[in-house]
């Protein structure tokens, strides 16, 4: 079942988006009722692999926002940005791949919700990527047209926000946001203040 087509069509997240994502693969709200170890131990995996890449994409996002002040050379937005979508874009690979390999959860229609999910994060990887490609080619040399560029990639980045992450969402929908929502590793990643150890 390797190899799912990456659809460019309906792709998730934005600037904002990353951490909107995180939020989405944290699984917020409790319900300790009716652990299922088979359930939990897939929660586990995923959660445990997102945490590092939700980390990731949030320093990513951090990093674009600090570089868009208006003291910033081209030169240095191009830089900054380029390495921020190769961040952002290596990083949905690697949660898409954290759920493939964690195989379809216990759940009603979980293959379809798994493959789904793994489809639309292959998806927003290849946005990222093309973004950054897009990014290294603007001139930084004319200033006019390097600004230019620069707003048609916001508009790429407004509509890679727009768009959604529904496979996520459905992936998430029930017992499977429960599950996650009992892991250690998945509410660190949906706060972005570490909570205190006790």
């Amino acid at each position: 079942m390797e190899g799912t087509n990456p659809v460019n069509k309906k792709l998730a997240a934005a600037l904002s988006g990353g951490a909107v994502l995180v939020l989405a693969l944290s699984g917020c709200g409790g319900g300790d009722d009716n652990g299922n170890d088979k359930l939990d131990s897939w929660a586990k995996q995923v959660c445990d692999a997102v945490q590092p890449q939700a980390r990731k994409i949030e320093a990513a996002n951090a990093a674009i926002q600090k570089e868009t002040s208006d003291n910033s050379t081209p030169e240095e937005v191009q830089k900054t940005d380029s390495q921020a979508f190769q961040d952002m874009s290596a990083a949905y690979k690697a949660i898409g791949a954290a759920v493939q390999k964690a195989g379809a959860p216990d759940v009603e229609n979980g293959e379809k919700k798994q493959k789904d999910a793994v489809q639309e994060l292959n998806g927003i990887s290849s946005s990222y990527a093309s973004l950054q490609k897009q990014v290294d080619e603007l001139n930084t040399k004319d200033q006019a047209k390097f600004a230019d560029g620069l707003k048609d990639i916001a508009t790429e980045l407004d509509k890679l926000s727009r768009s959604g992450n529904d496979a996520l969402r459905t992936l998430e929908e029930g017992e499977v946001g429960q599950a996650m929502a009992r892991q250690a590793s998945c509410k660190a990643a949906s706060g972005s203040a570490p909570a205190p150890s006790s």
